[in-house]
């Protein structure tokens, strides 16, 4: 809805009121932009409610009552078909014109819930580009703290904690003020996701495990082998055929502590796991369009629609279990930074998707016209 802010205030040159709950700070271009006007929801504390023969849950929707407003003053409004349940069921229906993300979505609306939609893809807006490598060293060196602070014991991150070199991060070192990327830098795998039980955040923690377990019987390395002894070596700077992979995941929600202390329990050698929210600025990676923006391939769960996004050996992989995941990091990761062509090749195909389309010619050409033809 950020995007769709920024688009009526600049490309339809609307003042803009954005009515939402508290939390999160909106993108800086939005609290920055004159036509734009941000109302917080104060959040109510309902106390006092006894249960009557059971448990009583009460659930107030302030949509639902904003819809029935609008409708009972006869104003227009457009609905973006985001979620599929009996809400947008019944009330999608009232609007003047909608929007849904895919084809699929549009024939599924059409044909069992009598909602005609028109199909906006998410594209990455011009905001998301690769960085230079003097804004990657500039951020590394503001996250430096957490970025080195493991969740439980030491890891193979935590490590680089101890180097005393103050201008370096785990990632890039400098010579003579002359910033440079460090060869046996980890692999960086970022991951965004609400934390919740419709999403099985355990496929990731399998296949971090087995990547783990995978790389060191490559290398031919014993059980027993001291885990310790090989941070020195990587500390110091010894390069293997596989990186250490830093996984960055960032989100909010219910089961986030659960899946914290599972994390904490796995003996991992090569592969860490950071867990953190960091503001709309720091973090261009919330949807699989803004990382193709910024030049970044998708491992992707494979479901009915998601090849109209993620293309096949073009600009992302897809599975369907740990196992075939933690395949697909061997294979990008192999050789990894300098002599890892299947990676390489996705990178570019990555950044030609996100610069061939982006949100505000997307926006002009399919929304606009839907825009225009509401509001009459």
């Amino acid at each position: 809805m950020q995007y769709h802010s920024l688009s009526l205030a600049n490309q339809a040159g609307m003042e803009v009121d954005i009515v939402a709950n508290g939390g999160s700070d909106p993108h800086l271009l939005l609290r920055e932009n004159p036509s734009i006007h941000i109302h917080e929801m104060k959040t109510v504390q309902l106390t006092g409610i006894s249960k009557i023969s059971g448990a009583l849950t009460l659930v107030l929707k302030a949509a639902i009552q904003l819809i029935l407003l609008i409708w009972f003053l006869c104003s227009r409004f457009l609905v973006p078909m985001s979620s599929l349940f009996r809400f947008e069921r019944h009330f999608g229906k009232m609007a003047d014109g909608a929007f849904c993300v895919t084809k699929a979505m549009k024939h599924e609306l059409a044909q069992n819930w009598g909602i005609n939609a028109t199909v906006l893809y998410d594209q990455s807006p011009e905001f998301f580009h690769p960085t230079s490598l003097e804004e990657k060293h500039e951020l590394f060196s503001r996250l430096g703290n957490s970025i080195c602070s493991a969740m439980g014991n030491a890891d193979c991150i935590s490590v680089e904690k101890e180097v005393e070199d103050r201008n370096a991060t785990v990632f890039t070192s400098t010579v003579d003020g002359e910033i440079f990327l460090k060869p046996n830098r980890p692999a960086l795998v970022v991951s965004s996701t609400s934390w919740t039980p419709d999403e099985d955040f355990s496929i990731l923690l399998e296949a971090a495990l087995m990547y783990d377990r995978r790389v060191a019987a490559t290398l031919g390395e014993e059980d027993s082998i001291n885990e310790g002894q090989l941070w020195i070596d990587i500390k110091n700077g010894k390069q293997f055929i596989y990186p250490r992979l830093l996984f960055i995941i960032t989100g909010k929600g219910p089961d986030r502590k659960k899946y914290e202390e599972q994390i904490k329990r796995l003996k991992l050698r090569r592969v860490a796991f950071r867990t953190t929210w960091l503001s709309s600025e720091d973090y261009p990676f919330y949807l699989v369009v803004d990382m193709f923006g910024c030049g970044l391939p998708v491992c992707a769960a494979s479901f009915s629609c998601i090849e109209e996004l993620v293309k096949i050996n073009r600009n992302g992989l897809l599975f369907s279990t740990s196992s075939e995941l933690a395949d697909e990091l061997m294979m990008l990761f192999k050789g990894f930074p300098e002599e890892c062509d299947v990676l390489k090749s996705l990178k570019a195909g990555a950044l030609n998707t996100g610069s061939s389309s982006k949100w505000s010619t997307e926006w002009e050409t399919y929304a606009l016209p839907l825009v225009n033809q509401v509001i009459g």
